[in-house]
């Protein structure tokens, strides 16, 4: 059991951090840790993932919002939005084919971190799109990514929130985090309720998680807006290739 959790509590340290630096929550890094390391099946690592999850972006949420404040009625209608998402897509994932969809996400995301990646102007250049009337929208989409992997809204919403709306990076993880923290709650208790979580894993990670979610939050608002959006990118990048490459990965070491 020690040997089980001490990793558990330097892994979610490590997951905090970075869940704290990028506006996520960890469960991208953490969901194919669970399935290789821990040998779990793919919807009890989603559902453990999610215990550590949830606090991150919690208090990641609460955070960026005292930096980059989230008027009330933005926040809530973000919110609702995509916790309704989640709530409907999690209760019919089952019925699609998830190796189909693993791979229209890394696509998506592949061709999102080129695009970043492949910009020169600065945030400051950017010019908005839409409306910023629409951007809770963005809620169907992030809580619908989490509804269907139980990860990766940060992920998605980020990106069109500051490619559409023109937002800044770090304004972007604030409203993104608005949207992705109460979905997460929802998608937890769906995964709960179905037994797909393994508290003793999940809850040491989350408690380490929580110690170091501040650090990353501020360090993100020391780097330079453009070493940020690059830094994002490239871990969507890695996101993307390893989503692609890990089906192989794991046929080899069964």
């Amino acid at each position: 059991m020690l040997l089980h959790v001490l990793p558990a509590l330097v892994v979610g340290a490590g997951l905090g951090f970075f869940g704290g630096l990028f506006g996520i929550g960890g469960g991208i890094i953490a969901v194919p840790l669970f399935v290789i390391g821990y040998g779990m099946a793919q919807p009890m690592a989603q559902g453990t993932a999610l215990v550590l999850m949830v606090p991150n972006l919690l208090v990641g949420w609460w955070r960026y919002n005292q930096r980059h404040p989230v008027p009330a009625r933005q926040a809530l209608t973000i919110g609702v939005i995509s916790m309704a998402a989640t709530w409907g897509v999690a209760h019919f994932a089952n019925a699609l084919n998830p190796a189909v969809l693993k791979v229209v996400f890394s696509v998506f995301l592949l061709g999102v971190a080129l695009r970043m990646l492949a910009r020169r102007k600065g945030a400051a250049e950017s010019k908005p799109k839409i409306a910023p009337r629409y951007l809770p929208l963005v809620g169907v989409v992030g809580g619908s990514c989490m509804g269907l992997l139980g990860v990766g809204g940060g992920l998605v919403a980020t990106p069109l929130i500051t490619g559409f709306f023109g937002q800044k990076q770090t304004v972007a993880q604030s409203l993104s985090l608005a949207l992705v923290a109460p979905s997460s709650v929802v998608a937890l208790a769906v995964y709960a309720g179905a037994g797909q979580v393994d508290w003793k894993i999940g809850l040491p990670m989350a408690a380490s998680g929580l110690l170091t979610v501040s650090a990353g939050v501020s360090l993100a608002h020391r780097l330079p807006e453009k070493q940020m959006r690059t830094a994002f990118a490239a871990m969507l990048l890695l996101t993307a290739l390893w989503l692609l490459v890990s089906p192989l990965v794991m046929a080899r070491l069964k």
